[in-house]
């Protein structure tokens, strides 16, 4: 692996630790200012949104200029959301104005995301041949999800009383941070400052683009074309389908876990948040285990998908301790296992018959998409006050239910379009985009 994936992986870690760590300092937030529960979901739901409008734009954003400078760029957006989460307390001592202000601000290190992404991924297609993507997205999926962990496990530990009142004792602080989450959000500042050096040090990979539109409906008509072409392909269809499912149901499990601690195990915040990280710990369990999967063996890891949605339908039953954690490893480990081969043959024919960062942005489009609409679900379910117990059980059977059909849908593709096999690991970047352009 070249010097610069490295700084790649540096920037995106500390971005994401950064990111997940702020969720947990805004849940803390919203609960001192005793806002709805409803509030949480929503936060996400919002952070999600920002991916889903800004789809059609992102991509020829990070097309245009170099993918370091980029993400840069966008780092600082994240930095500026942070600044203004922050600020809640000086805007007003309205408590209503404070609870939006906070979630405007995730919104806003929403949008600095939603741009982050192309830039992120699609710069491993520029410095990775295609034999070598599953390595590299395990890499990347792998440290994406370390840095959820740490991530989340960092923002409870910050709100904890013990750290908090040691966080106290430090020159100066007590007089720019009055509560738990203040001092949590300066320390989550820094850590983006230090994304935002990494990415200053990405060398250019001197991959030139032609230069992309700028009118809007332009690029939206554009970008309708290019979800077209991924969805219309036979391979980039199941993979798309199965990333899509993914992170609509892995956002959700956050949120699920969360409240499956606090009604079936009795856990407060913080200690949430541990089992949060410890599925997560699990998805790099198994992303490192799929890195030694070749490309074209991707589609044979679909059953996994299956197991992890029936795994789900055992948390109602379990409560001790080692048996939670066993469960969440599990589940974590099945859902990075079928992931990143996913990803890596998703991305793969993003680049053969697009761009870097069309393909990227047309991936993040699908899949918050799809978190837009299980988290409105979810919200909904919490709305009519079902039991988290039901709720996960809707969860687990739908998510298996679903891997099923895909698994049916990528078999008869294989057998009526049997070239389908040879066509993984071919090259030819970025020819339907080229075509399209010609017209």
């Amino acid at each position: 692996m070249k010097r610069g994936f490295y700084l790649v992986m540096g920037a995106q870690a500390l971005s994401s630790i950064a990111d997940n760590a702020l969720l947990i300092a805004a849940f803390a937030l919203i609960a001192d200012l005793q806002g709805p529960s409803w509030m949480l979901p929503m936060m996400k739901w919002w952070f999600a949104l920002a991916y889903v409008v800004l789809a059609a734009f992102v991509g020829a954003f990070a097309d245009a200029y170099p993918k370091g400078r980029v993400m840069f760029i966008t780092n600082s957006v994240k930095i500026l959301g942070c600044a203004l989460m922050f600020a809640y307390q000086f805007i007003s001592n309205d408590t209503a104005i404070q609870l939006f202000t906070i979630f405007f601000a995730y919104t806003l290190v929403g949008i600095g995301a939603a741009a982050y992404s192309p830039a992120k991924y699609g710069i491993v297609t520029e410095m990775l041949p295609p034999q070598d993507l599953v390595k590299g997205n395990s890499w990347i999926e792998g440290l994406t999800v370390l840095s959820i962990i740490v991530g989340t496990v960092l923002g409870g530990v910050l709100i904890t009383p013990e750290v908090y009142h040691y966080l106290q004792q430090l020159p100066g602080i007590t007089s720019i941070a009055q509560n738990r989450a203040e001092i949590a959000i300066l320390v989550i500042g820094c850590i983006y400052i230090a994304a935002a050096l990494c990415n200053l040090m990405i060398p250019n990979t001197n991959i030139k683009y032609p230069k992309q539109k700028t009118n809007p409906i332009a690029l939206l008509r554009d970008f309708r074309f290019y979800v077209l072409v991924l969805w219309r392909d036979k391979l980039g269809q199941i993979s798309l389908a199965v990333t899509t499912l993914f992170w609509g149901a892995g956002a959700t499990l956050q949120l699920i876990v969360i409240e499956w601690g606090a009604q079936h195990l009795g856990y407060t915040l913080d200690e949430a948040t541990i089992l949060m990280g410890v599925a997560a710990f699990g998805t790099v369990i198994g992303a490192v285990c799929a890195g030694q999967i070749p490309l074209r063996h991707s589609l044979k890891v679909l059953p996994m998908g299956v197991l992890m949605g029936l795994v789900v339908l055992l948390m109602p039953v379990v409560y001790s301790p080692w048996a939670v954690y066993t469960l969440l490893l599990m589940i974590g480990a099945l859902s990075g296992f079928f992931v990143v081969p996913m990803n890596a043959l998703l991305q793969h024919r993003g680049h053969v018959l697009l761009s870097a960062g069309h393909s990227i942005a047309v991936q993040n489009f699908n899949e918050q998409l799809n978190i837009l609409l299980m988290l409105a679900i979810y919200s909904l379910m919490l709305w009519l006050n079902l039991p988290i117990n039901v709720i996960i059980v809707i969860f687990g059977l739908l998510v298996a239910s679903l891997m099923l059909l895909f698994i049916r849908w990528s078999r008869y593709n294989h057998n009526k379009f049997p070239q389908l096999r040879r066509q993984i690991g071919q090259k030819g970047h970025g020819r339907a985009l080229s075509r399209h352009r010609c017209q």
